[in-house]
């Protein structure tokens, strides 16, 4: 048997001793070790760039899909020869998501010098040709020479600077037939401003390159420019009205934005709010009340409906209920209260004589001359003007007081007043026109001291009881009591007249608003101006003269009728006023100064529930309310009174209910009249 030697243990090769590792090779070898093991982590783990890719990429020669997005880019080919100011604003606030590029690339002005001379040269030797030739002037090229001639001077001059510039747009869309939509449509756009564009073929993701924020420009088609025509095409346009400061009124529906403002940061802080029936008026403006009152600022209503009742509860505002029965009254003789030494007391009582003649027209006023205007015939006048400084005599008010007499002083009542007539010669008539409201069915309306109290931030008149003839002189009397209110202390207010075309019904009634409005802003006073009935209000010279001085607008739905008119008061554009017909509940324009956006109006869940004019929803209120209160009996209105029976009761109803520990007290201490209001479960609501 043969025997292979080279097995043996003897002639086998002892392997090489292995060199012990220096230190540096260990550090090396253990960050390998520590790279290999994170490389392996990173594997199984999702970054970033995971989330925000899309999950497929599918290259065609005129559009991509990005996953379930179509993407179309777009670039411009040449311009005109002029270019105004925020061309590209209809872009920027184009209502659909895309993407724009800008690439700028500057060219030494001595190239440019250089071809320019020889180009004006080319052009002045063809109008010369032209002209030996008896040819008519070509108005072209010498608009084109006029305008090489002014880019050399301005060029050489420094004035100027020379551009290649590149433009692109990239659309993102669900499906490829609203890509082709919105291609059209931003192909319209720019062609309606005489600017011509191209979409990318075989160059789709080129162009989708060029738009991202790489700073790449892999399309690479300029145009020739210098610094104005691409100084306008800025993007610093847009339909934003987003602030530091303010209230939210509701989202931007160009871009999704916020608008976040605040009125009283406009030359003046008055608002006009127009809108056919259930568009939202109230809605709104109750909105911006709650907000607003978070902010500090004071708050006064003038209510027709009693809407605004529900949102007086829950802030803990004060309600005044006008009527003739009700124990709230106001006196139209009340005078402003003096802020520090301004004006004098001559002046008060002349200010006060010349309101209440204008209430007095509203009140007992007759159809005059051919006309028939309401007021008083001159020799009417007259008198009423003496009896009224008679009656404020009577009660010792007269022009040599000095303010702090005035301030303890008593002001006469209308009944003073009718005193003052009987005493008079050929007073007759008047007297008895006037007895209606001192001796007859409207005695209980104005004639009595003031009794209302309006130290609270929130402050709501309603007049909702008063019969429709007596309306506008109580909202007269009231507005003129609130504006001796805001005369007598400069505070943040906002005063909000719902229903105002009752007050445009009377000129001197309208009168009287439109100098409140003119002169609200010296006493830090906004004034909103609410209606529905837009015909007559801006039929009236004086609504019109409102609109005008009022710096916030708000446009909600209008109706066919009266949209023309809106148009042509607001200057809005043709698609604004369709918008305007179209509009859903609580959408429309939003004006703030010079800007304006597509507004709509949103509201939280909880401010839903104490703003809400929708009957079918004011009722379930109503009815989980008197469930609520039914379930907890009558009697729970003070836990030391109760008894132990009934305690019980309302312990297992509470156990039952979702309320939390705090919710369970109020419930058992609070009168039933607000239980509802502030432990009533979310889902009995709903």
């Amino acid at each position: 048997m043969a025997i292979d030697v080279t097995k043996l243990p003897q002639y086998q090769a002892t392997p090489p001793e292995e060199k012990p590792k220096t230190p540096e090779q260990l550090k090396v070898m253990a960050e390998k070790e520590t790279l290999e093991e994170e490389r392996t982590y990173r594997k199984g783990t999702i970054t970033i760039r995971d989330l925000i890719a899309p999950s497929s990429f599918e290259v065609n020669p005129d559009h991509l899909k990005l996953g379930n997005k179509f993407v179309r880019t777009m670039f411009i080919v040449t311009y005109p020869r002029y270019v105004g100011i925020g061309w590209g604003a209809p872009i920027i606030n184009y209502n659909a998501t895309l993407d724009i590029g800008m690439f700028f690339y500057p060219v030494k002005s001595e190239v440019i010098l250089k071809q320019l001379r020889n180009r004006v040269g080319i052009v002045e030797a063809q109008i010369i040709s032209d002209n030996e030739k008896g040819a008519p002037r070509d108005p072209m090229r010498e608009t084109a020479l006029q305008d090489m001639e002014q880019l050399r001077d301005d060029l050489t001059q420094g004035i100027e600077h020379f551009f290649q510039y590149a433009f692109y747009v990239t659309l993102y869309c669900d499906t490829k037939e609203e890509l082709d939509t919105r291609t059209n449509e931003i192909e319209s756009i720019f062609g309606a401003k005489l600017i011509y564009t191209k979409r990318g073929f075989y160059q789709s993701e080129q162009g989708f390159n060029s738009t991202m924020p790489l700073g790449n420009d892999e399309l690479m088609i300029t145009f020739n420019m210098n610094t104005s025509p691409i100084a306008s095409s800025f993007p610093f346009i847009s339909s934003d009205l987003t602030s530091d400061r303010g209230i939210l009124y509701g989202i931007n529906r160009h871009n999704n934005s916020l608008i976040l403002f605040d009125r009283f940061s406009l030359q003046n802080a008055n608002a006009v709010v127009f809108a056919t029936s259930g568009a939202g008026k109230s809605y709104s403006v109750k909105l911006e009340v709650l907000r607003t009152m978070m902010m500090g600022t004071d708050v006064i209503i003038i209510d027709p409906e009693m809407e605004y009742r529900t949102l007086s509860d829950a802030v803990g505002g004060t309600y005044v209920n006008v009527s003739l029965a009700s124990e709230s009254k106001i006196n139209p003789f009340d005078l402003p209260r003096a802020v520090g030494e301004e004006g004098s007391v001559e002046d008060l009582l002349r200010s006060a004589v010349i309101t209440l003649k204008g209430l007095l027209r509203i009140m007992i006023g007759q159809p005059i001359g051919q006309s028939s205007v309401i007021g008083f015939t001159p020799t009417e006048d007259s008198t009423l003007d003496r009896a009224i400084i008679e009656a404020y005599a009577k009660k010792d008010i007269t022009p040599d007081l000095t303010f702090a007499d005035l301030a303890v002083a008593e002001p006469p009542v209308l009944q003073d007043l009718q005193d003052v007539l009987e005493g008079m010669e050929n007073t007759g008539d008047l007297v008895a026109r006037l007895k209606k409201y001192t001796e007859g069915t409207f005695a209980g309306l104005l004639n009595s001291p003031t009794t209302v109290e309006t130290k609270n931030q929130l402050v709501i008149f309603s007049v909702r009881d008063l019969e429709d003839e007596l309306r506008p002189m109580a909202i007269y009397t009231i507005v003129n009591y609130i504006w001796n209110v805001v005369r007598s202390e400069r505070k943040k207010r906002v005063l909000a007249i719902d229903e105002a075309w009752w007050l445009m019904q009377h000129e001197d009634s309208a009168k009287f608003i439109f100098a409140l409005v003119k002169r609200a802003r010296k006493y830090y006073l906004g004034v909103t101006t609410i209606t529905q009935d837009v015909n007559d209000f801006l039929g009236n010279p004086y609504g019109k003269a409102i609109v005008t001085n009022s710096s916030m607008q708000l446009l909600l739905k209008q109706s066919p009728a009266s949209v023309d008119l809106i148009a042509e008061t607001f200057n809005l554009t043709q698609s604004e006023k369709y918008l305007l017909m179209e509009a859903a509940v609580g959408e429309g324009i939003f004006f703030a100064g010079p800007k304006h956006a597509a507004i709509k109006i949103v509201a939280s869940y909880t401010e839903d529930q104490l703003i809400t004019t929708n009957p079918e929803q004011l009722l379930e209120l109503e009815k989980a309310k008197k469930e609520f209160e039914e379930s907890f009996g009558t009697q729970t209105v003070a836990p030391a009174t109760q008894p132990e029976a009934t305690r019980a009761k309302a312990a297992q109803a509470l156990e039952s209910a979702p309320l939390k520990p705090e919710e369970q007290e109020k419930v058992v201490a609070t009168p039933p009249a607000q239980v509802a209001v502030q432990a009533l479960p979310t889902e009995e609501i709903t």
